[in-house]
Formats: structure tokens, C-alpha cells, sequence
């Protein structure tokens, strides 16, 4: 099969034949019909992923078509499913909590596994797949594996965001876009806040109600001004210190943090506000995927029509322009993902 592999930390990725993935028994082989290219790629290219090394495939973010099937994966050939990138073992105590994103014997295609930028990939763990909609074009269901259901959760099943609260979102990615499509569908009022000005129009055309550019001076008290003294949650989607700083302060009294952008490397360890936090009774949440039985709740609100998710697609590529897509992510981006759909090019 063609891949792109990683050959060098920020060096071209190497697109070359390698052999097709075994199936598991428990899993199956898709032939990959979409792959997103997401930040957290980026980490890993860039070496501040510790699970990352060279000789990686990349990945994460994808849906495909089951080629092969394993005797105990309970799909067919012919399936087209789509999975989180946290693939659970379903046995530990977290899984059988329903905690399947903090499972201590995970598998992550794309970092701890071989990824998605390629023609085919083995997915262990058949349990944590879910079959995509008929309706939903792949390049957009690419997002499902990681930008999507990482907003979904962090708003449903760790902020719990109400009807009529404000939402702040802090850095208008892949998980901070979907953040605003999701909050606004669940009733939500948001404000969004970046340093690039098509990202900001984009947000307000998806109807965030305040866009605030964090260039012009202090992001924070602009939001608490948007919002009539602080948002109830803010969503922080970068993991840098300016942005986690912005989202603890931009808070009202008893406001709630959720944490989706990924500190690692050199911004695992970070100075922020912390008296923000105690002053304020800031209850902070990490969040991390989402349980893949979760999947239906999110499914239905798509196959319901009452969200659009093609504003997050912003073009395909083929497997030779992921390197040029993983290097835009060393400064602000225009709006929208790369999604690969190419993979002989």
C-alpha cells in the first residue's frame, strides 16, 4: 500500500510502498476513504509527541471501508465505519466505568499505532467502531475520529453546557470551529476568539455572537465585556500558555475551564493565571476524545440536520501535500482542515 511515513522530525514525510497491515483478530482493515490532518499530527511531527518516533505513520482523524474483517470484530466487509482515536480495551476498570478515554491498555493509530495517511489501516478493538450515517460524505466524517467528537464531549460530557449559557472558544481550529457549530446547536450563545480575521468572520457567519481578536489587546476582559461579565464555560483548543492564561481569566464567578487543546513538549509545563482560578471558583476539566459509546448521541444530532459540519472541511490533499499541511500549523491558519482523500498522489 502507499503511505506517507514520518522519516525525520520536521522533515518531508516519505511517501513509499510499504507492506499492507495484518488484520487484527479483533479488528479490521479499512480501506481509508478520508484522513484529517490535525494539530495533534503536528506534534507529532514536529517530535514533541512522545509516542511519536520515526518510521510512524500518521493519522487519526478517519473513516473507511472494512477490506477485511476479524472472527471476532462483529463487522463485515463492505462496512464503512469510523472510530475515535482512542481505541479502548473495553476490560479495565475505566472502560467498565464508561471512562474509555482514560483506558489504561489504549491503542492510538497514529501515534502508539500505524496512523491513516495511507491506503489502508488496521483497527483493533472492533467495539470502538460505529457505522457512519449513509448521508455523510466521508471527507466531512473524517473529522468524527478527533476534532468533532473532542468538542462534542468536552462540551456534553465534561463542561456540560447549558441552553442560554455563554460559551468562549479560545482558538478556532478543527476542535475550536466544531466547538462553535456544536454550542450553538445545543443553544448555547458563544464567543470566539482568535488571531486570524477569516477565522473570526467564519465564526460569527456560523453565529457566534461576539468574535473577539486577541492581537488587539486583552482577549479576556473583551470576552468578559461580550458577555456581560464572563462566559460560563470557555473552551481553550491550542494548549499554549496566552490562550490558557485568556481562557481561565475570561471566566464569570463558578465558570468552568475545559482544557481540549494538548499541552506536550515544550508547552506541557506552562505559567497562568492560578488566582484567576481560586478567586473565581473556576472548576477546570481536561478532556481527551470522547468514549466511543458516545458515538450515537453525536450521530443522531448529525443525521437530525441540526448541525452542518462542512465548515470545517477546508480542502483535500493528497498524501503528498501533508507535509505542506503539517508545516501551516508552525503559525495561524486559514480557516478549515486538510483532509487527505488522495492516496496514490
Amino acid at each position: 500500500m502507499r503511505a506517507a511515513v514520518l522519516a525525520g522530525y520536521r522533515a518531508p514525510l516519505r511517501v513509499e510502498d510499504v507492506p499492507d497491515p495484518a488484520c487484527p483478530p479483533d479488528g479490521v482493515v479499512l480501506r481509508v476513504l478520508a484522513c484529517g490532518v490535525c494539530r495533534s499530527d503536528w506534534h507529532g511531527w514536529t517530535g514533541e509527541h512522545r509516542l511519536v518516533h520515526p518510521g510512524r505513520i500518521l493519522g487519526h482523524e478517519y473513516c473507511g471501508e472494512v477490506v477485511e474483517a476479524g472472527p471476532a470484530s462483529g463487522w463485515r466487509v463492505g462496512d464503512r465505519l469510523v472510530a475515535p482515536f482512542i481505541l479502548a480495551c473495553g476490560l479495565c476498570p475505566s472502560c467498565r466505568a464508561g471512562e474509555t478515554t482514560t483506558c489504561a491498555d489504549q491503542v492510538t493509530p497514529g501515534f502508539s499505532a500505524q496512523g491513516a495517511f495511507a491506503e489502508l489501516v488496521a483497527v483493533p478493538r472492533g467495539h470502538n467502531l460505529a457505522r457512519l450515517p449513509e448521508a455523510l460524505d466521508p471527507v466531512l466524517a473524517a473529522g468524527l475520529g478527533c476534532r468533532v467528537t473532542t468538542a462534542w464531549h468536552a462540551l456534553t460530557g465534561r463542561a456540560a453546557l447549558g441552553p442560554g449559557e455563554w460559551l468562549a472558544v479560545h482558538g478556532t481550529g478543527g476542535v475550536g470551529l466544531a466547538a462553535v457549530i456544536l454550542g450553538r446547536a445545543m443553544g448555547a450563545r458563544v464567543v470566539a476568539v482568535d488571531v486570524v480575521p477569516e477565522k473570526l468572520a467564519l465564526a460569527l457567519r456560523l453565529g457566534a455572537e461576539a468574535a473577539v481578536d486577541a492581537r488587539a489587546g486583552d482577549a479576556a476582559q473583551a470576552v468578559r465585556d461580550a458577555t456581560g461579565g464572563g462566559a460560563h464555560v470557555s473552551l481553550e483548543a491550542l494548549g499554549i500558555a496566552a490562550t490558557v492564561d485568556a481562557s481561565l481569566r475570561s471566566l464569570r464567578p463558578l465558570g468552568r475551564h475545559v482544557q481540549a487543546g494538548m499541552p506536550t513538549g515544550r508547552t506541557a509545563r506552562m505559567e497562568v493565571d492560578l488566582g484567576a482560578l481560586y478567586a473565581g471558583q473556576i472548576a477546570a476539566y481536561g478532556t481527551r476524545g470522547m468514549p466511543a459509546w458516545r458515538f450515537p448521541s453525536l450521530l443522531g444530532l448529525i443525521e437530525a440536520g441540526r448541525v452542518d459540519l462542512s465548515p470545517l472541511l477546508g480542502r483535500t490533499i493528497g498524501l503528498s501535500g501533508v507535509t505542506d499541511a503539517l508545516a501551516a500549523m508552525d503559525g495561524p491558519t486559514s480557516p478549515g482542515a486538510a483532509v487527505v482523500t488522495g492516496f496514490r498522489a
